[in-house]
Parts: C-alpha cells; sequence; structure tokens
C-alpha cells in the first residue's frame, strides 16, 4: 500500500479542495460543528467533599466488560479527585437537564449549591431527575499532554424518565431537529 501523498498535479486544485489551516482555530471550529451528547461526571475527594463537571468526551469503549471513557485536562478544578478516586459517576443528560449541565459547567465552588443532587452509593453525588446514571470504577488513567482519558468499568446504575437528548454544538445547548 501506497502512503505517500498524491504528486502536486493529482491533488485536488486548492479552489475546489477544503479549507485546511494548520492553526488551533480551525481544531476548535471543527469540534464545534461536531455535535455531542453533554453528561456530568461526579466524583469525591479524599476528605468526601463533591465535585463534577459537565462533558462531552463521554464514549462507550466496550459491552463486555462494560466499559466507558471521558477525557479530562489535568489542569480541570475536578482532576485532583478524578486523579486519586476510585469510583465516578456519568450522568446522561436529557433537554430537560439544561440548567444543571450549565451549573456543573461553570464555577466549581458553586456546582453543588443546591438541591439538584443527593449522595447516593458510597457516598457518591448523584445529581436529581436525569435519563440515566451509571457508577463506575476507574481501571485507567491513560496521560496525554495536559489531559487524560479516564477509563471506567461500569459496575451500577439507574435509568430516570426517558427525555430527548440534550446536544452541546456551537457553543450552544440543544434538543435534536427533525430527522435528517
Amino acid at each position: 500500500m501506497n502512503n505517500s501523498p498524491a504528486p502536486r498535479d493529482q491533488r485536488p486544485d486548492a479552489s475546489t479542495a477544503l479549507d485546511v489551516t494548520d492553526d488551533l482555530a480551525a481544531f476548535r471550529q471543527s469540534f464545534r460543528r461536531h455535535a455531542a451528547g453533554v453528561a456530568i461526571v461526579t466524583a469525591l475527594t479524599p476528605d468526601g467533599t463533591p465535585v463534577g463537571f459537565t462533558a462531552t468526551s463521554l464514549a462507550s469503549l466496550a459491552a463486555v466488560p462494560p466499559l466507558a471513557t471521558f477525557n479530562i485536562a489535568r489542569s480541570a478544578s475536578s482532576w485532583p479527585a478524578i486523579a486519586e478516586t476510585d469510583r465516578v459517576v456519568i450522568h446522561m443528560l436529557g433537554v430537560r437537564n439544561r440548567d444543571v449541565a450549565e451549573k456543573l459547567a461553570g464555577d466549581n465552588a458553586t456546582r453543588f449549591d443546591g438541591d439538584h443532587w443527593y449522595r447516593g452509593p458510597h457516598g457518591l453525588p448523584i445529581i436529581k431527575d436525569v435519563t440515566s446514571w451509571m457508577i463506575g470504577r476507574i481501571v485507567e488513567r491513560v496521560h496525554v499532554h495536559n489531559n487524560a482519558v479516564v477509563i471506567v468499568q461500569i459496575e451500577e446504575g439507574g435509568l430516570g424518565d426517558d427525555d430527548e437528548a440534550l446536544l452541546y454544538h456551537e457553543r450552544r445547548y440543544l434538543a435534536p431537529g427533525a430527522s435528517a
């Protein structure tokens, strides 16, 4: 298999090619255009203080055993707890959860002010009225530059009422539109 680039005369003309740049702005714009489901990840600090954040990087890794992944910047306020804890809670959000998604994406000092959560199994913070939640044991943290990919084996969970998925796209929370 030949992986070398096509000769210049066989490459698409610049007028018909996609606008591709090497700068960070293009990367950011590309991912803003990629709609993602919204989740919340919560955990406890060693002293039992709840921490959490809104995530759009959640993915299913395997069904057997049930594994999920999420990404987190190691400079994030929740990272010290994620780096030291054994368990996290992953919450799937519906449109009705937009306010709590914004709260957990906001000031880390006020994320758990209010009655939008309770202590669940292992004392972990469970967000109320989500479409589902899963408690998982962290099985691996892979450091990549200033970030980490966290791999979680799901151990238990619960389902809430169904709802339209909450999506994040172009810096806005949205509900799914009409079928394509």
